[in-house]
């Protein structure tokens, strides 16, 4: 159509601009009403409508335009209408006058929203119909064309600016909220005011109001991405300015403490290289929303994942499947197994909306292609991220499931891709539970017979590999140590399937054991191939006791063998030099490196020869060690019952803990530990050993020395702790030495937190000492930042003490104990000068220990575990700890400590369940401290006052109770006076119920409640009922009473 032709007369909105211009803080600045008009409803009818759904808008925006086009264009017909009397400024003004009265709409109101929207709808809709009406000569122009919806949304702007400043928060929000949306609907704006928008938005990302904040880096994110697409056509000045914007958006990024905002940031940021990291950052974030946005938004709208670095890539999938949200982990399995794959696989045909109009035909190439990508022969290793990774994988992809196939090409040229893949559809299919894949590993993968040939040729190739690489140490370093780590990894996971075979079947069972058993004498053998060696040969024989005795047997054999290749190397002249001789080879009375060994006469060696014959003698006992520390974490029976366990010990592990070399004393130590275990009298013998290795030892043999005596003392019992009292002074040592070895206090606190919850120390002052040692360390600010610590910690104190009352009585004990020591080291720090800001406070620590004191919180079969519901629960632990604080505070205390420990009072839980004894005992106490005015300041006396009116209530309602059985039992007395003696006889042999004066009654809950003042019949005939309350015999109507009194606590 032809271009419409503005009317001469219109003029420029933009110059109304200074009549909205304010101060710094501004109110709501509506224009001036001018007088009704015929414009006004057609307007305001528009916007009406706008504010009920969004469902018409588009017809609106449709009829708004046309009211706009009757005020700024001349007319194409005749027709005369009241709308075209009007000007372009008029509209813009009554335009502007709806807008405004958005701005002080509280959040929460959904019209200010769908207004809102509705007006970007319009501006962006009438720009493109202006646009329209140019035609094509000013569509290449260099400029923005002049159009009246271009000065209507310069002239809102302009209007909407000072509003950004305004004291109210809502007017705050919605002026900004309307900026941002206009910049996001919009293609161009004015270079003059895109300024003023920028500098007014800037302000608002340090707004306090988080709602605020959110709606403003909306736009600047918008501003920032297309300051960026221009900058190559810019000036340094505009270059740097788009920089800096970028540079105060990503710190918000970073340091906002609201997750809307950003969250916001995070979907609207441009992905460019230098903010690519700060995105994927938000994988960490605190807010589990935000990081499931970037799994669920962030990666699938950067595209080809294969763009990331390969470390970047197993950092996110590691976060991902690993999150503490289960809806993060889901977004990040269903990111790996739906657009990681397809980007692998080939990208399927995309709609105009973005979606895959199918998903793309299963690729085997694809799907090694992305095991390929996130490196499997590291992240497929045991706990790699790459097993979750398929496991999600496998269970997502049911077309994937039934399309692999495993032929015999493809075990014959196994990769690590290939050999991953097949690993992880085995455990996939035999770890679902349900059984229901079973059939697909029948079907797709071979048979054991099968299997141990293909695991027996790259176990050959392997070791040919190894021998090769220690013949050619100068040549092809890199690329021959990649071929072996790739090789080791197929074999890894070749024994990984091997675990989980069917070994019913004789034949493929003889020769997997023979394969193993030969394999096994081997000693290039790596470290972890050895390990999953040994676990297949025990799943192969029996579980009995025969068969871990034939276990043993055949992996000693394999020991003996791999040590005789020390004999085999050199000329001996003792024929019955063998394993057996193991202790002349590792004790240190002859260890290789000396001159002379034994009676055997050699030819003296080089210094080079020497050191090369003393190294692999080390290296073969290391080997010989490592298989026998294998076997012992696979037998469970009495060490002494097997000969084979006894002889090893003496002859090789025994001298290997007196070996001079020290790799070979700390690899006896671990398997003199596994055989301690075994038997409780060798335990016994070794624990001074173990104690020596821990006191003389380097932070690796301590962690290795804690580790063997925690595992001793959860197997033989807490005897071993109470009868050597130097081993708890070593766990109290090594969770003090936080400053010089946080690795041991890691170590020392998650083996303490072991003992105590598995309850392996029973000695209450022992279970003292240790727990007030852990709370001190949780506490103290040297181990803030020893994550192993905290961590161990942060889940222990809570679950030890819900967990069983007993635990919450320990903690009640040593509660003021900890207190007092913490306020010391507090004391310490601030005597040094130390910033004690990071060290939290005696009233926070305090409000700590009497939580995880609280009996409402703690575990109780048969109540709920909520504690709002547990009402009736025994509060003996707070009635104690009340005791306590009154008994503290006696004593001399320090001001500061004694504020915090009053500050207790108000946080304690007065059950009225709570045994009468502690309860009398307890108000006893509090009556005392009350009348010999213990607290003095106003703060103290209110809170002594408020718990000893708590308690006073439930001691006079158990003294009200007590008087009531008192007069039930004179009561009762004085009718039984009344019985005629022939009563008496009631209780002998052969006596009918008739002759009977008293007749029991039974006891049958029915009818409970009766009227006050009406007796039971049975009472008002003179006979009394039986109850059991107490030992004491009451009446029916006097115990309902007392019960009564006892729940009633509203005052």
């Amino acid at each position: 159509m032809p271009a419409r032709a503005p009317r001469s007369t219109r003029t420029s909105a933009v110059s109304n601009k200074s009549s909205t211009s304010g101060a710094p803080s501004v109110a709501i600045d509506v224009p001036t009403e001018a007088p009704d008009n015929d414009l006004r409803p057609h307007i305001v009818n528009v916007f009406r409508d706008a504010q009920r759904t969004t469902a018409s808008h588009r017809k609106l925006v449709v009829s708004l335009r046309k009211v706009q086009e009757a005020c700024c264009y001349e007319p194409t017909s005749n027709k005369k209408s009241s709308i075209g009397d009007f000007e372009e400024d008029e509209f813009n003004l009554e335009f502007t006058r709806c807008v405004l009265r958005v701005m002080p709409v509280k959040k929460s109101e959904s019209v200010g929203e769908k207004t809102v929207r509705f007006i970007g709808l319009f501006l962006r809709y009438a720009i493109e119909k202006d646009n329209e009406y140019l035609g094509e000569e000013d569509q290449d122009a260099s400029t923005m064309p002049e159009t009246p919806s271009m000065r209507l949304t310069n002239y809102l702007m302009e209007t909407v600016l000072p509003l950004l400043q305004s004291k109210d928060k809502f007017v705050r929000y919605r002026s900004t909220q309307l900026i941002s949306h206009i910049i996001n609907s919009l293609d161009a704006i004015d270079d003059d005011l895109f300024q003023k928008l920028r500098q007014g938005l800037l302000k608002r990302i340090r707004d306090k109001e988080a709602m605020v904040r959110s709606q403003a880096v909306l736009g600047l994110g918008r501003l920032a991405g297309n300051q960026i697409e221009g900058a190559g056509d810019t000036e340094g000045s505009d270059e740097d300015a788009s920089s800096g914007l970028l540079e105060k958006l990503l710190e918000v990024l970073q340091n906002d403490p609201s997750a809307d905002v950003r969250r916001s940031l995070l979907v609207n940021l441009p992905i460019l290289p230098n903010t690519l990291p700060y995105l994927l950052e938000r994988a960490r974030d605190q807010d589990a929303m935000t990081r499931r946005a970037v799994y669920a938004r962030l990666l699938p709208a950067l595209g080809d994942f294969r763009h990331l670095s390969l470390n970047m890539r197993e950092k996110l999938l590691r976060w991902g499947l690993r999150d503490r949200d289960e809806n993060v982990r889901k977004a990040a399995g269903r990111l790996f197994r739906e657009r990681w794959i397809e980007d692998c696989a080939g990208i399927p045909e995309m709609t105009e909306d973005g979606k895959a109009l199918e998903i793309a035909e299963p690729s085997m190439d694809g799907l090694l292609e992305l095991l390929e990508r996130i490196d499997v022969v590291n992240s497929g290793v045991e706990n790699g991220v790459a097993i979750e990774a398929m496991k999600g994988f496998w269970e997502g992809r049911p077309d994937y499931r039934e399309f692999v196939t495993f032929d015999d090409a493809f075990w014959q040229t196994l990769s690590a891709e290939a050999v991953f893949l097949a690993r992880s559809y085995n455990d996939f299919c035999r770890n679902d539970g349900s059984g229901n894949y079973l059939g697909l590993v029948e079907e797709k993968l071979p048979e054991v017979t099968k299997l141990g040939f293909y695991l027996e040729a790259y176990i050959k190739a392997l070791i040919e590999t190894i021998k090769r690489n220690e013949a050619n140490d100068n040549g092809g370093e890199e690329e021959e140590e990649e071929d072996t780590v790739e090789q080791e990894f197929i074999v890894e996971q070749l024994l990984h399937i091997a675990l989980t075979l069917d070994y019913s079947d004789e034949v493929g069972r003889r020769k997997m054991f023979a394969l193993l058993r030969q394999s096994l004498s081997i000693p290039e053998l790596p470290d972890e191939i050895t390990k999953l060696t040994v676990n297949v040969l025990r799943d192969i024989c029996a579980p009995d006791i025969a068969g871990e005795r034939e276990f043993c047997s055949v992996v000693l054999e394999a020991v003996a063998d791999v040590h005789d290749t020390i004999v085999d190397d050199d000329p001996v002249d003792d024929p019955e030099e063998s394993f057996h001789s193991a202790r002349s080879e590792i004790s240190g009375d002859s260890t290789p490196t000396k001159n002379g060994r034994g009676k055997s006469k050699e030819p003296e060696l080089s210094e080079e020869e020497a050191r090369a014959k003393a190294l692999k003698e080390i290296l073969i006992n290391l080997k010989c060690l490592n298989i026998v520390q294998c076997m012992l974490t696979n037998v469970g029976g009495n060490l002494k019952e097997n000969e084979s366990l006894v002889s090893m010990l003496n002859n090789l592990v025994v001298p290997a803990v007196r070996s001079h070399e020290t790799p070979v004393r700390e690899r006896g130590l671990v398997c003199l530990g596994l055989c301690a275990l075994l038997d409780r009298s060798l335990a016994e013998e070794n624990l001074t050993l173990f104690i020596h290795f821990y006191a003389k030892g380097h932070s690796a043999l301590q962690i290795t020395a804690l580790q063997i005596l925690t595992d001793i003392l959860n197997v033989h019992g807490a005897q071993l702790l109470s009868g050597n009292p130097t081993l708890l002074k070593v766990y109290i040592k090594a969770l003090r030495s936080g400053s010089k070895n946080p690795e041991v206090q890691a170590a020392a606190t998650t083996a303490v937190c072991k003992l105590l919850l598995g309850r392996a120390v029973t000695d209450p002052e022992a279970c003292a000492d240790l727990l007030r040692t852990l709370v001190v360390s949780y506490f103290d600010p040297i181990s803030s930042e020893n994550q192993g610590v905290r961590q161990a910690l942060n889940y222990f104190l809570p679950v030890f003490c819900y967990s069983r009352l007993e635990n919450q009585d320990l903690m009640r004990s040593i509660a003021l104990d900890t207190l007092h020591s913490l306020y010391n080291i507090r004391e310490g720090l601030e005597e040094e000068d130390v910033d004690t800001d990071d060290m939290i406070t005696l009233a926070a620590i305090g409000a700590c220990l009497v939580d995880w004191t609280d009996p409402r919180k703690c575990f109780i079969p048969g109540l709920p575990l909520d504690a709002e519901k547990k009402k009736d629960v025994n509060g003996d632990v707070h009635l104690d700890l009340l005791m306590d604080i009154l008994s503290k505070l006696r004593g001399n205390v320090n001001k500061e400590e004694k504020k915090a420990i009053v500050s207790l009072f108000s946080k304690l839980y007065i059950s009225p369940s709570s045994s009468e004894e502690k309860m009398n005992e307890a108000y006893d106490d509090i009556s005392s401290a009350v009348e010999e005015k213990l607290l003095t300041d106003v703060t103290g006396r209110n809170a002594i006052l408020k718990i000893h009116t708590a308690l006073g209530k439930i001691h006079n309602s158990l003294q009200e109770a007590a008087e009531g059985r008192m007069g039930t039992m004179s009561r009762s007395a004085s009718v039984a006076s009344n019985i005629p003696s022939d009563a008496d006889t009631s209780g002998v042999s052969g006596s009918s119920d008739k002759d009977r004066t008293v007749v029991p009654e039974p006891d049958i809950k029915e009818e409970e409640e009766e009227d006050e003042g009406m007796p039971d019949a049975n009472t008002s005939a003179g006979t009394v009922v039986r109850r059991e309350y107490d030992g004491n015999v009451t009446e029916k109507g006097n115990e309902s009473n007392i019960v009564d009194e006892l729940l009633s606590d509203d005052d």
